[in-house]
């Protein structure tokens, strides 16, 4: 019988306070793109034009994520490729 995939989560720790606000949007986008790569990747899409907006945003469905923005997709792409 296969054994589950455990998820082990690391503790959560809050951001440096002070930075300017773009800072946190572009740093939450960051780690937005790097799980839905990680998703996209586990689940056999490996090049970028595989990796449609409709299918990142059924994906980020599937993980739990709000639906990403076109710059988030286009990171998601971009990630994607350098990574080949």
């Amino acid at each position: 019988m296969p054994m589950a995939a455990a998820v082990l989560s690391l503790p959560k720790k809050p951001l440096p306070a002070g930075r300017p606000r773009d800072w946190y949007v572009a740093h939450n986008r960051r780690l937005k793109t790097m799980r839905l790569v990680i998703a996209l990747l586990d689940s056999g899409v490996y090049d970028p034009a595989q990796a449609g907006n409709r299918r990142i945003r059924d994906t980020a469905d599937r993980i739990g994520v709000h639906p990403p923005s076109d710059i988030t997709c286009r990171m998601v792409r971009a990630l994607l490729q350098y990574g080949r």
